[in-house]
């Protein structure tokens, strides 16, 4: 009887030790993630000092540290990042986009949508899956010349921003990017 107890205790610790790393895994994409997402809001609020006043007031802001893009005729596009309130990760988010048309080339950029109101928040997170365009009206903000943020603009409910575009490719637009929630 001490044998089968001894033998169930090694079984069980060691089944619970493989649980544990595959656990590990998932908290190492969500340890990623964090990390590029902090880089992600470095890099904006040197390049879009403007911003600054949006984080302040926003409920809350869904950051895409790295968004890739890719096309020749049909291209697509795809990304993970956090939803942060109150400059915490409480969410993790993927967005993914598809085209067709008259396009080629490669590119990185990093996108924060800030969320300006918690209705329209509340609204973004009671829904899986969730088409710019589609499912709520934005303000794209996608260079810094552009920016015009002020007391009469600050009632639209979500602002979108562009940064940190690397590579080329013709266009830079949000229009029917769909986000997800992952499990990380």
């Amino acid at each position: 009887m001490k044998d089968w107890t001894r033998r169930g205790f090694f079984l069980g610790a060691g089944t619970a030790t493989l649980g544990a790393c595959s656990t590990g895994t998932g908290s190492t994409e969500r340890f990623k993630i964090d990390r590029r997402t902090q880089e992600a809001l470095r890099d904006m609020r040197g390049k879009l000092p403007f911003t600054a006043d949006l984080e302040q007031k926003a409920a809350g802001m869904l950051v895409m540290p790295v968004v890739g893009k890719a096309g020749l005729i049909y291209g697509g596009s795809y990304g993970e990042g956090s939803l942060l309130i109150g400059g915490a990760p409480v969410d993790y988010y993927s967005v993914a986009s598809a085209s067709f048309g008259l396009q080629i080339g490669v590119q990185k950029l990093s996108t924060v949508l800030f969320f300006m109101s918690h209705d329209r928040l509340a609204k973004f997170r009671s829904r899986n899956g969730w088409t710019i365009g589609a499912d709520l009206e934005y303000t794209l903000i996608d260079s810094a010349e552009n920016a015009a943020v002020d007391s009469n603009t600050y009632k639209d409910e979500v602002y979108g921003v562009v940064f940190g575009q690397k590579g080329l490719h013709a266009g830079v637009t949000l229009e029917g990017s769909k986000y997800s929630r992952i499990i990380r």
